[in-house]
């Protein structure tokens, strides 16, 4: 790892439950972190994600992009010596128009309904 701080995180669920925390290595991607989350969705929790497309995870009040590291999603590494970082955990399913069948445009599921207070 060549000296890299490994950087603590956790998962919060919709519930208020948590995922983690485990330690990651900085170079990280945020698809990865999303592949990580789907894998290890607790088993009895309904509307569990199917892909990466269907997670959403928020960081300081950003919803990160899949093909950026924790590095350059500007995720605090060392900030907070021994702290555990919390991300959001956001589950929205694609849309589907019922009479086709088909999904809705991209337009309409890059939407976040969420509140952070």
């Amino acid at each position: 790892m060549g000296g890299e701080e490994l950087i603590e995180l956790k998962f919060r669920l919709a519930d208020g439950s948590d995922i983690g925390p485990n330690k990651y290595n900085p170079t990280t991607t945020v698809g990865s972190l999303k592949e990580i989350i789907i894998s290890q969705w607790p088993q009895g929790k309904q509307n569990g994600p199917k892909a990466i497309s269907d997670v959403k995870l928020i960081n300081a009040g950003r919803i990160l992009e899949n093909n950026k590291t924790l590095t350059e999603s500007r995720v605090p590494v060392g900030e907070m010596p021994g702290g555990t970082i919390t991300m959001h955990v956001v589950v929205q399913h694609p849309m589907v128009d019922k009479k086709n069948e088909k999904q809705l445009s991209d337009a309409a599921n890059n939407r976040c309904s969420c509140s952070i207070l």
